[in-house]
């Protein structure tokens, strides 16, 4: 039996309120009611993304390409089915096996019998690009980044609609670098996350610190520095972590970088994670200024964490009102009479040159039924159009949690959407 307990009445209800809030915002209700994708039992724990999803998947994801290309990672893409010898060699068959996905092919099928599994995470296929060539201290820190598709065996009772998923895509990636790089690579990488969080609407987050496990790989002396350079860089970003004293893994101390959304809920999303070991374990190296052989250190980070969960958040945060930019559905132009129907098929054609996602709703019903409707699902703004507004060349705009509609040129509107519908890293 669970219980939780407050200080006073007023503690209490904040939390229930929150509990209210947090049902209305379920992105599985959203889910729904924005059309944007479902689940069934034939698939557990994986999505089928409708259109609109998907739409805001691939927005999310060409962000994310651009933002990566201009911080100067070079974007890889690696197998999805992968021989146990690999993961053997990397130490995940050893201690990861209940949670990967495994893959049998017979005598029937080959001639010989393999045993594989689907990749539940990227960084050893990206340490077999880094070991192909020769590679100098002048190519590091090398940037590797990956829309990397992992499985995950997750317990049924465990899954919750996008947010906990068996089949999902990191932003994932891995910077090879110097020892004496980790400081200003953490540095470069916390602007990097902290400026694409602000974009994507969270301008606060917390940072976490985990340091040495009393078991673990490597010297003192190295992890030493490693600590030092996590925290040097996160401070001089302003920012002050909070410690875990113990929590690393036993392969290195790492960042975790936590979201509060719009309703007080705490959700880790971004991690940075300094690794020592996976480059012994698959022999990388480069060649030294002293002409000899050293190995790079692996910094494994992910900013969103997985496009699905990410999602789920955005969902939740905003309520479904999603930033017009990252909205499926941007603009729905309804007409009031039929004789705007051709007037509504310009300004969808006028939008959509402009860059703005927008469709438009004719249907012989009332003018009230459309703005109902579209607002359940979400669209940010819908542009009403009637006799007056044919003969005016206007248009009656009316923004989705607003009461009030104002008229205005179409000229106008399709300038000021334009600039609402570009993302902030191409204004």
């Amino acid at each position: 039996i669970y219980g939780v307990a407050f200080l006073n009445k007023e503690g209490l209800k904040a939390h229930l309120h929150m509990l209210e809030q947090a049902a209305l915002r379920d992105h599985r209700k959203l889910g729904r009611e924005m059309d944007l994708f479902h689940m069934q039992e034939e698939a557990p724990g994986q999505i089928f993304w409708h259109p609109n999803g998907w739409r805001i998947y691939t927005t999310l994801q060409d962000y994310m390409r651009r933002m990566q290309t201009k911080h100067g990672y070079v974007e890889v893409n690696t197998p999805q089915v992968v021989d146990r010898r690999l993961w053997e060699a990397s130490g995940h068959w050893e201690k990861y096996q209940e949670h990967m996905f495994i893959v049998e092919v017979d005598e029937d099928h080959a001639r010989e019998k393999t045993v594989n599994a689907l990749k539940p995470m990227n960084c050893p296929c990206h340490v077999q690009i880094f070991n192909q060539g020769l590679k100098s201290y002048r190519d590091l820190p090398l940037r590797m980044a990956e829309f990397g598709s992992c499985n995950r065996y997750e317990p049924s009772g465990a899954l919750h609609g996008i947010m906990r998923v068996r089949g999902f895509t990191q932003d994932d990636g891995h910077i090879f670098c110097r020892e004496d790089q980790i400081e200003s690579e953490t540095a470069i990488y916390i602007e990097f996350l902290s400026q694409v969080y602000k974009d994507l609407g969270f301008e606060n987050f917390r940072v976490k610190f985990s340091d040495r496990p009393e078991k673990r790989s490597g010297s003192d002396d190295v992890w030493d520095k490693a600590e030092a350079a996590l925290l040097n860089a996160t401070r001089a970003a302003g920012i002050e972590p909070e410690m875990n004293p113990g929590e690393g893994a036993f392969y290195g101390p790492k960042l975790e970088f936590v979201l509060t959304d719009a309703i007080g809920r705490d959700w880790q999303c971004g991690t940075h994670q300094v690794d020592f070991v996976l480059p012994e374990r698959l022999d990388a190296n480069y060649i030294g200024e002293d002409g000899a052989k050293h190995r790079p250190v692996m910094l494994h980070r992910a900013t969103l964490g997985s496009f699905e969960r990410f999602i789920g958040i955005l969902i939740e945060s905003h309520a479904g009102k999603l930033p017009f930019w990252i909205a499926p559905r941007q603009v729905v132009v309804t007409t009031i009479v039929s004789d705007a129907d051709d007037y509504a098929n310009e300004i969808v054609a006028a939008l959509q040159a402009a860059g703005v996602r927008a469709e438009a709703d004719t249907r012989n019903e009332k003018i009230n039924y459309k703005v109902r409707e579209h607002s359940l699902g979400k669209v940010p703004v819908i542009l009403a159009i009637g006799q007056r507004e044919v003969e005016d060349r206007t248009v009656s705009v009316r923004r989705l949690g607003e009461k009030q509609s104002n008229v205005t040129s179409l000229d106008e509107i399709v300038a000021q959407l334009k600039i609402e519908a570009t993302a902030p890293d191409l204004l």
